[in-house]
């Protein structure tokens, strides 16, 4: 789903020209995917197993995946009745490409920024859902996965989640660290992926 470094391991050669949103009231809806080295558009098995642990009715929830990429967690979740739904994109084309397909689905719930998406989210609080999917990178992007956990950490509500997929799966301690607690976790291929919500108070 994200604009990522190539990557030999982990990165498929060729992604898809386009996704689909499975569930909602945009079911069907078709979006593009670009051809960038590294974008790795959420498979719709992840998505559906994913949208299987939150429930399918995500009303009045307010959402904001940091690393939108094709926008598919988000539109996903707008679809699903999510009453705010945050895109960040630092690529320029991608979030161009987000805010067309956000006017032709008519999906006011969403709005796209572009930038940073650590430091945007950092701007944002009291949040139901943080989608994480940072690039991967040839060497894992540890810093920056820490990164943004931590600043996923700060923008949840107490019983927030934060979904997060990786080319590994986190440990207890590792996650413990940003305050944080797996809840679920599965795999597909070289992904795992988990949905992770706050660490209860020592």
């Amino acid at each position: 789903m994200k604009h990522a470094a190539p990557s030999r391991s982990l990165a498929p050669a060729r992604a898809p020209h386009e996704v689909r949103i499975i569930g909602g009231h945009l079911k069907r809806s078709r979006l593009p995917v670009a051809d960038r080295p590294g974008l790795r558009p959420t498979p719709s098995r992840v998505r559906e197993t994913l949208f299987n642990w939150l429930g399918q009715d995500l009303t009045g929830w307010r959402c904001f995946d940091a690393f939108a990429g094709t926008g598919a967690l988000g539109f996903e979740a707008a679809s699903r009745g999510a009453a705010r739904v945050w895109l960040a994109e630092q690529d320029p084309a991608l979030a161009a490409s987000l805010q067309a397909v956000r006017e032709r689905l008519k999906a006011d719930a969403v709005e796209v920024l572009r930038g940073d998406g650590v430091a945007l989210l950092r701007q944002h609080q009291d949040l139901d859902l943080v989608f994480l999917d940072p690039p991967f990178g040839d060497g894992g992007n540890e810093a920056l996965f820490l990164a943004a956990l931590r600043a996923a950490r700060c923008a949840i509500r107490d019983d927030g989640l934060v979904y997060l997929e990786s080319p590994r799966p986190w440990g207890a301690d590792e996650l413990a660290s940003v305050g944080l607690q797996s809840w679920r976790q599965d795999r597909a291929g070289a992904v795992s992926f988990a949905l992770l919500r706050a660490l209860a108070p020592a």
